[in-house]
């Protein structure tokens, strides 16, 4: 009766209930929802609610202040400090659980106000882990490309994405269950370009840029294995070939002293 009564006020008032205000943070960090008031008069009647069932979180006036702990769960408590002159609801070292709709409500004599705020609390990000990659089938056999693996662990609501200098080449996204990720790119070894992989959700992220020489060293050993092979190729080739030669010769000079 008491809510129905106060939306009936707001909309007397003109102040739509529906409105909301989004708001993103940093598991861990803490989020300040601001009332919007400058002081608190003396009659002025200030309530946080908290969900869809509207759990109390903190009431304050200028006789008293209550703050309260999501009743038996108790997610928020020693977490929730309320300005004493604002009313404004500060959330310390946040948790992903405490994602949802944080309602405020202003009585201030016959006038009656509110704000919603929508709270999306993000997992800190981790640095992506580059790999080299061994592909069953590799876009090429030749030596002088590498196949590489970007992965994260333990990620949910962001994106997974390979640039080459500043254009997107891949991208993939990871949305409610946490799992691991991972991206696969083949460079050429010669390539120059810088290629970096980057993690992000919609308030930061994280950039792991590619060193080809460290990620992928075996391709050296191998190249230098392919030329060494190929100049012992080409050294018993040019030696059988002067044998012969001589054979030749041989033979040729027994022909010419027989005769003689």
């Amino acid at each position: 009766m008491f809510h129905a009564f106060i939306i009936f006020c707001l909309c007397l008032n003109g102040v739509d209930p529906d409105e909301v205000k989004s708001v993103s943070v940093i598991e861990g960090d803490s989020v300040t929802l601001y009332s919007g008031i400058t002081d608190i008069h003396r009659d002025d009647l200030i309530l946080w609610t908290f969900g869809a069932k509207n759990s109390h979180l903190a009431k304050i006036n200028r006789l008293q202040k209550e703050i309260f702990h999501d009743g038996d769960v108790g997610r928020f408590r020693e977490r929730l400090h309320m300005d004493d002159q604002t009313g404004s609801l500060t959330i310390t070292n946040i948790s992903i659980d405490l994602t949802g709709l944080y309602h405020i409500e202003i009585i201030s004599g016959n006038k009656v106000s509110s704000k919603n705020f929508t709270v999306s609390v993000y997992a800190r990000l981790p640095v992506p882990v580059i790999s080299q990659h061994f592909p069953q089938c590799s876009q090429s056999s030749s030596s002088s490309y590498c196949s590489v693996l970007c992965s994260v662990m333990n990620v949910t609501h962001v994106s997974l994405s390979w640039y080459k200098e500043n254009s997107l080449l891949s991208s993939i996204s990871v949305s409610d269950v946490k799992t691991t990720a991972s991206l696969h790119l083949e460079v050429e070894y010669q390539d120059n370009d810088t290629y970096s992989c980057v993690i992000d959700n919609p308030i930061t992220n994280h950039t792991q840029h590619l060193n080809i020489s460290h990620v992928c060293p075996m391709i050296i050993i191998s190249d230098f294995v392919h030329e060494v092979d190929d100049t012992e190729a080409m050294a018993r080739l040019v030696l059988a070939v002067l044998v012969a030669v001589a054979a030749v010769v041989l033979v040729i000079y027994d022909i010419v002293s027989t005769r003689v």
